[in-house]
């Protein structure tokens, strides 16, 4: 069995989350790293655009400046997801064969099996390429997202890959805010039906964890071992975030 690296959830800044998950893709590509999983929140409450993203509504760029919602740029593509009151997952890895759709379903497989077990079915979106005109990522459904059996979009994922290595790493909506998300997008949140999860907060986050940890194991065949991100690790990833930190966001509004 091959063993895989199990990061300890993290709670931190966007530019923070992006350099390591930008670091994690980099070490594995060099062969220096085993594969990784990992969970994390974002704080403050972080507005993530996709790397290619240009076309975005002008007023976002007051929304930035006169708020607490944070902005940054992901290493991979896609469209802008709010993250408040999501739980974001992160897989990096290598040696998966086939297209980039067949990769995305490979590892989404565990993401579906551990949301079974909680009671929840996932299936793939059908969205087509008129999805590009929405800059919001939970506006649509594409194939490569995962929707609930009444077609509400649950999880979101992007990915990134480097010669072999690949990250792949997406937004699961646990408690939106319904508000903030028609104050940013201008459009209303697809509601969620989680009824059989009669849980808030840490204990929901603590139980979507352990369900897609276990999941995972069984899907990919692996021991996953949890280790935390050694102060080593963590002064390379710094000069990382660094570079994030003076990344243009804005820029071609729309």
């Amino acid at each position: 069995m091959e063993t895989w690296r199990l990061i300890p959830l993290m709670q931190a800044s966007g530019q923070v989350q992006m350099a390591i998950d930008s670091w994690l893709l980099e070490q594995h590509r060099l062969g220096q790293h085993p594969p990784t999983l990992r969970f994390y929140t974002w704080s403050p409450v972080t507005l993530s655009l996709g790397y290619h993203q240009r076309q975005y509504p002008a007023f976002w760029n007051h929304l930035w400046q006169d708020s607490s919602i944070a902005l940054v740029r992901r290493p991979s593509g896609g469209r802008a997801v709010l993250h408040q009151g999501d739980l974001t997952y992160a897989i990096v890895t290598s040696g998966l064969s086939g297209s980039r759709l067949q990769a995305y379903q490979t590892i989404s497989k565990f993401l579906i099996r551990g949301w079974h077990t909680l009671g929840v079915d996932l299936h793939y979106g059908q969205a087509g390429r008129d999805y590009r005109r929405n800059p919001n990522c939970f506006g649509t459904a594409t194939v490569a997202d995962l929707v609930t059996s009444d077609g509400a979009k649950l999880i979101g994922s992007a990915q990134l890959r480097k010669e072999s290595a690949i990250l792949q790493h997406g937004s699961m909506r646990l408690e939106p805010d319904a508000q903030l998300f028609q104050q940013v997008f201008e459009e209303e949140i697809t509601p969620l039906n989680l009824v059989d999860l009669a849980i808030t907060g840490d204990v929901l986050v603590n139980t979507v964890m352990d369900a897609l940890i276990a999941s995972a194991i069984a899907q990919f065949q692996i021991d996953l071992v949890e280790q935390p991100l050694t102060p080593s690790e963590w002064n390379q990833i710094e000069e990382s975030t660094f570079s994030w930190r003076n990344q243009a966001i804005f820029s071609n509004a729309n």
